[in-house]
């Protein structure tokens, strides 16, 4: 009976704190508003959702946006640093191919969309074959560095998230 009243309960409940975040108002009025768009947004959708994402680990998720969260603040200094203070010939932008283990298309999402949230790093492009990513960094003195870093930071607890 859930399941077809939710069939994607992380999105009804994310789309729920999204609507409070968006309104800044907490009313009754407010709460009727979120749990109807929750509970429509979700259906009107589903065809494009043959399959919902398979999260192993629903706090896993849960410390991973706070990891995300901590790292966006801590990047929006790094990167006023570099752009305020450090000369334009000392910036090493880079391109650097980061190799995918993760096979879940969420994963893949959730990741290309983290490395963009986090201010000096864009993720340009998939690989046709979808097992890399192309990414951007203002600045990456070694960019094998940066590579391994977003594996281990993220992609690894993606992994362990999803899969």
């Amino acid at each position: 009976m859930l399941k077809r009243l939710f069939p994607h309960p992380y999105l009804t409940l994310t789309l729920i704190v999204f609507w409070f975040l968006l309104v800044n108002q907490w009313k009754v009025g407010s709460l009727v508003m979120a749990v109807f768009l929750a509970t429509v947004i979700p259906h009107l959708t589903s065809a494009w959702w043959p399959d919902r994402p398979k999260v192993r680990r629903p706090f896993g998720l849960a410390a991973y946006s706070i990891l995300v969260m901590w790292d966006v603040i801590v990047a929006n200094f790094q990167v006023a640093r570099i752009v305020l203070f450090m000369p334009k010939d000392k910036i090493r932008s880079a391109w650097v191919t980061v190799p995918l283990d993760l096979r879940s298309p969420e994963a893949i999402t959730l990741l290309a969309g983290t490395i963009t949230m986090t201010p000096g790093t864009l993720t340009a492009d998939m690989s046709a074959c979808g097992r890399a990513l192309l990414i951007h960094s203002l600045h990456a003195p070694d960019p094998a560095a940066v590579r391994d870093d977003i594996k281990a930071r993220y992609e690894a607890r993606l992994k362990r998230i999803f899969e």
